[in-house]
């Protein structure tokens, strides 16, 4: 067979077929560009020039928008996935193409393809241009290069770490879940990484390139005892390199996994009602993302559906909460180097000292607020129009002792994880599945609890914590995905442990 180029590759399957086509696992035979290279990749792969960009730019206002921008994106990801101790599964995917975004006000225009030839991306802009119905605007003459920030760098290309590096990886999980309990009855293990090469290029003269990794190593447990069965899962990931994944990971993994799923058959459920709820340090951030941050987008709050739309400026908690949307802690899922609209990563204060200071914008709303952009623009690939988006939400440490939090609860319950959460955005009211916790009887911790449920509301629950303890931790898992709009990018959270005061929680009817 004669030997084929990866651009020519790319061109007759990634480019041709759907975004997210199964290809055969990439062991790291395409020679991709080394991460620390100069700017220019989609020029050197691809063909895509200054000049071609001003001419598709030129073309998505050529019915006077007042703003356009190209979003190249070439993505390749890898999956194995080892079950009954057997490799099940073992396939990559390759997404190529670009999308073009016409603004009109606070109206957007949008086209895509698959296709970086330039009689495609020209069918695409014109597409986007429609939203417009006037005179042509041009785009700047020149583009230049952004200099960008380094949060997540690489030693070795993802794509370049062969299938033989992974094995270990997923087998090590195997092997060390069985080990670590007689009563372990079954184990998953799965190995994830993707490789992310995106270009913005604006009509205002900017071009952005950055190369974003994620990767993530997994176990799910089952374990059964006296003919009853209990399951747990844990992960580690975010933006890695390939390093990252030490035997010290497999160990905590493996660990955590087994020791969750056993705690499980001493569990109790709580009595039913009204109660404080301590919510512990790390994954249970997930609570502060879905419930509270949301509401802080700025586009619920520009069209008035969210309950924060006209708190701005307000107090809306206790004067120990501060609450950051963060894009620049290293190595965290949500990190970025710089917004799918081309805004440099940065650190936003939404609430401090309880007040609310801020939303987070993309470009619309904030030229709609007349304020700067927080780089919050964000797209789950380039067949998706741009939206106000949380990267790494999370609260800042407080002034008081978590043992003194649980102490002050008195009577209640201990949250130490959660999953499967229901919000209703606008009014902030959420209800979230307590995988993990444990029974508070006076002011200790007691048995472990499940399968309840912890109801609220998001806006009521941050006026309601009444103490921040000074134990922060940042979630570090790889596998969560926040959706919005039929969109799913990933996003990072954390928090100290915190009181609430009360929250409702469905146990059993004392």
């Amino acid at each position: 067979m004669a030997e084929m180029s990866r651009r020519s590759f790319l061109k007759t399957t990634g480019g041709a077929a759907a975004a997210a086509a199964a290809v055969p696992i990439l062991a790291g035979g395409w020679h991709t560009l080394l991460a620390d290279e100069s700017p220019g990749y989609f020029e050197r792969e691809f063909g895509i020039s200054d000049a071609l960009c001003r001419k598709v730019l030129a073309a998505a206002l050529a019915k006077g928008g007042d703003y356009a921008d190209l979003y190249f994106e070439h993505t390749i990801g890898n999956w194995i996935v080892l079950e009954d101790g057997k490799v099940s599964r073992a396939f990559s995917d390759v997404a190529l193409g670009v999308g073009i975004r016409t603004v009109k006000g606070d109206q957007v225009g949008y086209g895509f393809t698959q296709e970086l030839e330039e009689k495609a991306m020209l069918k695409a802009a014109a597409v986007a241009a429609t939203i417009a119905a006037g005179g042509a605007t041009a785009p700047a003459g020149r583009l230049a290069w952004m200099k960008t920030a380094s949060y997540y760098p690489l030693k070795k290309l993802l794509s370049d770490v062969p299938l033989a590096d992974k094995l270990p990886l997923v087998q090590g999980i195997n092997d060390r879940c069985f080990a670590l309990s007689p009563l372990v009855v079954k184990v998953n293990a799965s190995f994830h990484d993707q490789q992310k090469r995106i270009m913005v290029v604006t009509s205002d003269g900017t071009k952005a390139e950055d190369l974003q990794p994620r990767d993530y190593l997994t176990a799910f447990v089952i374990a059964e005892k006296g003919g009853r069965k209990e399951q747990a899962g844990w992960n580690l990931g975010g933006r890695h390199d390939f390093s990252f994944f030490t035997p010290d990971a497999v160990e905590a993994i493996a660990a955590k996994a087994v020791g969750d799923a056993l705690q499980l058959f001493d569990a109790v459920q709580p009595p039913a009602g009204e109660m404080p709820v301590v919510l512990g340090p790390g994954v249970t951030g997930v609570l502060l993302h879905e419930a509270i941050g949301h509401g802080m987008e700025a586009d619920f709050n520009r069209k008035k559906t969210s309950t924060f739309s006209t708190m701005i400026g307000k107090q809306v908690a206790e004067p120990f909460v501060t609450i950051l949307d963060d894009g620049t802690i290293p190595g965290q899922l949500g990190s970025i180097n710089f917004d799918d609209e081309g805004i440099p990563g940065q650190k936003t204060a939404l609430v401090e000292n309880g007040i609310l200071t801020s939303y987070m914008h993309d470009r619309i709303s904030a030229r709609f607020y007349k304020v700067k952009p927080t780089g919050n623009g964000r797209r789950e690939s380039y067949q998706h129009y741009v939206q106000p988006r949380m990267r790494n939400t999370l609260m800042l440490a407080g002034p008081a002792a978590a043992a003194d939090a649980i102490r002050a609860a008195g009577k209640g319950i201990y949250v130490q994880n959660v999953s499967n959460g229901q919000v209703k955005i606008g009014e902030g009211d959420f209800a979230f599945y307590v995988s993990q916790g444990r029974m508070i009887e006076d002011g200790k911790l007691g048995a472990p609890i499940k399968d309840i449920n912890i109801m609220g509301n998001g806006p009521k629950m941050l006026r309601n914590i009444i103490m921040v303890a000074g134990d922060l931790e940042l979630s570090r898992g790889g596998t969560g995905a926040c959706g919005k709009g039929g969109q799913a990018v990933p996003c990072g959270f954390g928090q100290p442990t915190c009181l609430v005061k009360s929250l409702t929680v469905g146990g059993v009817r004392s």
